[in-house]
């Protein structure tokens, strides 16, 4: 499964809004994978002053990445022009990269957005 942005955001705080079923469900997960994009938006968010964190953001990643399990995937050429193929329904560029990374590696996604589901892959909160 992928962890968007925010379900990143809340697993590192002990679950904040995610589900019980979703906190279940990351928990018994063979493998939990966030995008390398997550690290940019987290980045941005930070330089922008609307997310506070506990260390700059490349330490805090590695430290809350390690401290869960959780392993990135990188955004490659495949990905990259995947996300551009997507329909013009999300405008995100950073969530499009997450959808297309779900699509082609054929894995569900944890995320508050409902606009994820109407490119047709599995989502949970």
């Amino acid at each position: 499964m992928i962890l968007d942005t925010c379900a990143l955001l809340w697993l590192a705080q002990g679950g904040g809004k995610l589900s019980a079923s979703a906190r279940e469900r990351i928990g018994v997960a063979p493998s939990v994978y966030i995008s390398a994009i997550t690290g940019f938006e987290i980045g941005i968010k930070c330089r922008k002053g609307k997310l506070k964190l506990p260390a700059r953001p490349t330490e805090w990643l590695q430290t809350v990445l390690s401290h869960h399990g959780v392993e990135v995937i990188s955004v490659d050429t495949r990905i990259a022009v995947a996300a551009t193929e997507l329909p013009d329904i999300h405008g995100d560029p950073c969530d499009r990269m997450i959808i297309a990374s779900a699509k082609l590696l054929a894995l569900p996604v944890v995320t508050a957005d409902p606009v994820f589901k109407e490119y047709g892959i599995e989502t949970f909160e």
